[in-house]
């Protein structure tokens, strides 16, 4: 079966926005529906969009689960934005937390780091 995931982020500001997950993601968007929505694959088959819609802004939550936690973190910081919240759960799994302007939430999950 193929599959397409397409995950949805609604905002007030579409110019502002463009510009904080250009930071976010280290890239322009690749490609746009229309003028106010912005596409990025983050994988084969996987996307996020942000699209201007201020009457569901602010209540996305979503999760990109990464093998390479710390390097994207270190990324993302490199380019001016900081998490909102740093949570290690009982398992080990480690979750970063970015909120966007309109208070939609862009976590980061990655694997245990290995004790050696």
């Amino acid at each position: 079966m193929a599959l397409d995931l397409f995950a949805g982020v609604f905002v007030r500001d579409f110019p502002a926005a463009l510009a904080w997950y250009e930071r976010l993601f280290g890239a322009p968007p690749g490609f746009f529906a229309h003028e106010t929505e912005a596409v990025w694959e983050l994988a084969e088959h996987r996307f996020v969009y942000v699209e201007q819609l201020p009457e569901r802004a602010g209540h996305a939550l979503h999760t990109i689960f990464v093998d390479d936690l710390d390097g994207i973190v270190a990324g993302i910081s490199s380019r001016g934005l900081e998490p909102a919240k740093s949570e290690t759960y009982d398992n080990g799994v480690r979750k970063i937390t970015y909120v966007d302007p309109d208070g939609n939430e862009i976590g980061y999950g990655g694997a245990p780091i290995d004790s050696e």
